[in-house]
């Protein structure tokens, strides 16, 4: 056979640097994985129960394309409560299988052949794919520590053409735990509003945000009309497994998204989303504990890098830190394998995130205390016998 089957677009896409780490470990033991961006908490009881209950009564059938009216609701009420921004449960907010799967419905729903998208790197590494497959072009913008790995609007501004359809950000950032400030978010929405462009917002983190509040962009004036706001469960409630998130945004393109939605996934899983009601009601108590929890490591691992020689730039959202692997000399890659190898200790390549992440790794801090000041010893070892042989 010599022709091949497959679409020279996805044939052309790498796998994912994340998933390739995470397969190494699961062969390997006396691994400490910082690899996966997943809590280590399990699912709060209260909502597992819910779930458990939902099984009980009977409720093992399809829900409206849209997901249950129910749930809608309440997510409409949190992002009334937290961010001020009002949504029509009904028309303005679709329930899909986690965050990845509004992204790729987004895409398909309002890209045409050669559209651009900005998408400041480091980036989560699912962005330029889906872009990609649903024929637009990715626009990748450096970001930087110095400048708390925010976009800046000057720097999105200078990569804007006519081609230019929407911009993609993700604060708090994964990979870096960069978040933005509200003078440059509202440069950048001053910016949309000038170039007349789309803003999708990835938002899943929102609630991990350590130092001063989170800022939603589709709250900010004369944004709502052309913002998607994604965000989830995954993260916040440790319920990653459970795939459940959603998009907010205009009626029209909730509309179109759903359209895709319903004749590829139909809709999210029925206790999923009983689950889900559950955590939006009674859930701030245990959420707030775990974030708590994730603040003490935080502070904990990025001190413990930069005593170590890593330098790392404190992150101020999400659950990663993201730092300098400069003092070895290595590549990102070769510091990676390297590390899991003499040392068992998983991390990410930070080119898994662009090429601007290369000379980072990214550390997932959901880790137990015990694993992260293990890991630094272990770390410690490895930057000492390795910055030796570099210099």
């Amino acid at each position: 056979m010599t022709r091949s089957w497959i679409n020279p677009v996805v044939q052309a896409i790498p796998p994912s640097g994340i998933r390739r780490f995470f397969d190494l470990v699961s062969e390997m033991k006396g691994v400490i994985s910082l690899g996966v961006g997943e809590p280590d908490f399990v699912t709060p009881w209260h909502i597992r129960e819910a779930c458990f209950y939902s099984l009980e009564k009977g409720y093992t059938m399809y829900t409206s394309n849209y997901g249950l009216l129910e749930l809608r609701e309440e997510i409409a009420l949190d992002l009334e409560r937290n961010y001020q921004v009002g949504y029509d449960p009904r028309h303005e907010l679709l329930v899909t299988v986690g965050v990845s799967e509004a992204i790729d419905l987004a895409f398909r729903a309002i890209l045409e052949p050669g559209d651009e998208v900005i998408v400041p790197q480091p980036c989560y590494v699912s962005y330029n794919p889906c872009i990609l497959m649903a024929g637009g072009r990715p626009v990748n913008v450096e970001t930087w520590a110095a400048a708390g790995f925010q976009v800046l609007p000057r720097d999105i501004e200078a990569v804007i053409t006519p081609k230019t359809k929407a911009l993609l950000l993700c604060y708090p950032n994964n990979p870096t735990g960069g978040v933005l400030t509200p003078e440059v978010a509202q440069g950048i929405a001053a910016l949309a509003r000038k170039h007349d462009l789309l803003v999708l917002s990835d938002e899943v983190y929102a609630h991990l945000t350590y130092e001063g509040q989170h800022v939603c962009l589709a709250a900010l004036p004369g944004m709502k009309e052309r913002t998607i706001l994604f965000n989830g469960f995954s993260k916040a409630y440790a319920m990653t497994g459970w795939r459940l998130g959603y998009a907010a945004g205009p009626a029209e393109i909730i509309q179109a998204m759903t359209k895709i939605h319903q004749f590829t996934m139909l809709c999210a899983p029925i206790t999923a989303q009983k689950a889900a009601i559950e955590a939006l009601r009674h859930g701030e108590a245990q959420r707030s504990k775990m974030v708590a929890e994730y603040n003490r490591r935080r502070r904990l691992f990025v001190k413990g890098l930069n005593e170590i020689g890593m330098h790392c730039f404190e992150p101020k959202g999400a659950f990663y830190a993201f730092p300098s692997i400069a003092v070895t000399g290595m590549n990102s890659l070769a510091f990676s394998e390297a590390l899991l190898r003499e040392e068992k200790v998983a991390v990410v390549p930070g080119d898994a995130f662009g090429q601007s992440g290369e000379g980072y790794v990214r550390c997932s801090y959901a880790s137990s205390m015990a694993n992260l000041q293990e890991a630094l010893v272990r770390m410690g070892r490895f930057i000492e016998k390795h910055r030796q042989s570099a210099g």
